[in-house]
């Protein structure tokens, strides 16, 4: 670790000097030579690279975004080429190309801080053995030497012997209860950092090896903290704990407000954008309409969240919009008008009732005699008008067949045209 840290002396000085200008703020407060001015003045040293930071971490939820989307493809490429790894190779970095991805940019804030973390530790290691480094002068290293958190002095470690951490004026029990503490802290940060990002912002409807990279480091990552920690000193312990927790403070807004389509945060979240769309009936917040834009864009290819808010917005009779914000729906302005039914009321179309068998059956036979009756009066009309001195011969032949076929169908014989009898018969 020594030798590593060395490797980044370059950047020592302005990581102390930094500490000192913390240092002379938090001293006027608290005390040069307390705890609380040198342990305050680490985590601002955190806070401050964090937030130059930010940009970065935008990249890298952009970038981890798309490398889950590109998984599907990245496995067909795989399949296709699993005998040519270097066409397989190819194919990926024409992928990346194509989509304008880079798999390293979701490593981009650790990266960019592991200078200050390491120029932190040599800072640290040097104070432990009474070395000045940096700004820090000779007074300065006295000042950070006297300096406790809850009674481990800022350069002691775990692994520590006994009698150096008695030459900083500490107890070894003391100082292995704080690191301990401190370690644990640091590794369940870490874990829970990881496991709300798998279980909450994970698309669940692609099941990727991504997902299985990710949640192997879900239990990988804080193993490597615990074994890592016992060597770090309190100040380090300090240092990467408040960068832990600031990490899964942001994540935890980021995948509340922003999360990953399909997801159960999405889920959640258009939950709490429908609530406060049907309230107050429009798009509040600029992130929101962009939110509404994107889901009305998707058209068919929605999911089944977005789906369910569109849904919900239909039943309370909004309507999305392709620019992301709401109007109130043609039919709920037609119910508020009052078109088309007395007293400004929407007449509701009328279902008819589903009817049994036997009721169908009833209802079929009832109607049977009815048409026969209405038949007789409408039969013995058109006889009544009838000529009375109209003959036989006079009649027209379709009468006279149409009679026929009657008694012929009465009587039971076929219909159609007979034969003649023979004279003999007649």
């Amino acid at each position: 670790m020594d030798t590593i840290a060395s490797l980044f002396s370059f950047i020592t000085t302005p990581v102390s000097w930094i500490i000192v200008q913390f240092h002379s703020l938090y001293g006027a407060l608290f005390g040069p030579d307390t705890g609380w001015a040198w342990g305050l003045s680490i985590v601002s040293l955190v806070i401050l690279i964090r937030i130059c930071l930010i940009p970065l971490f935008v990249k890298q939820i952009k970038a981890t975004r798309a490398m889950q989307t590109l998984q599907p493809e990245m496995k067909k490429i795989q399949e296709r080429y699993k005998n040519d790894k270097q066409r397989q190779s190819e194919e990926m970095m024409k992928l990346y190309k194509e989509t304008g991805t880079n798999p390293l940019s979701s490593c981009l804030p650790i990266l960019a801080q592991s200078p200050f973390f390491f120029a932190l530790y040599h800072v640290l290691n040097s104070i432990a053995s009474e070395k000045t480094v940096g700004v820090i002068n000779t007074t300065l290293l006295e000042s950070a030497q006297k300096a406790h958190i809850f009674g481990a002095p800022l350069a002691a470690k775990f692994m520590d012997s006994e009698e150096k951490v008695s030459a900083l004026q500490a107890s070894l029990t003391d100082v292995r209860v704080v690191t301990a503490l401190m370690i644990v802290l640091m590794s369940l940060s870490q874990f829970y950092t990881q496991r709300q990002l798998m279980t909450k912002n994970v698309d669940t409807t692609v099941k990727t090896p991504f997902m299985q990279q990710q949640k192997m480091l879900m239990y990988v990552f804080p193993i490597m903290f615990a074994v890592f920690g016992i060597n770090f000193p309190v100040g380090v312990l300090v240092y990467w704990l408040t960068t832990n927790v600031w990490t899964m403070g942001q994540q935890m807004y980021v995948i509340r407000q922003n999360p990953t389509p399909g997801s159960k945060a999405q889920d959640a979240y258009l939950e709490r954008l429908l609530k406060h769309v049907t309230h107050a009936e429009k798009v509040r917040t600029r992130r929101d309409r962009a939110a509404v834009k994107a889901i009305v864009a998707k058209g068919r290819d929605r999911n089944e969240y977005e789906r369910k808010f569109i849904n919900g917005l239909s039943k309370a009779g909004l309507a999305a919009q392709a620019d992301g914000t709401v109007v109130v729906s043609e039919t709920t302005v037609a119910a508020e008008s009052g078109d088309g039914a007395p007293g400004g009321a929407v007449p509701k179309r009328q279902q008819p009732k589903r009817q049994s068998k036997a009721q169908r059956h009833a209802a079929g036979s009832q109607a049977a005699p009815k048409t026969a009756a209405e038949a007789a009066p409408k039969a013995s009309l058109e006889k009544k008008n009838e000529p009375q001195d109209a003959t036989p011969q006079d009649k027209p032949a379709g009468s006279q067949s149409g009679a026929g076929t009657a008694r012929q169908a009465k009587s039971g014989q076929r219909r159609g045209q007979q034969r003649p009898k023979h004279p003999s018969k007649k």
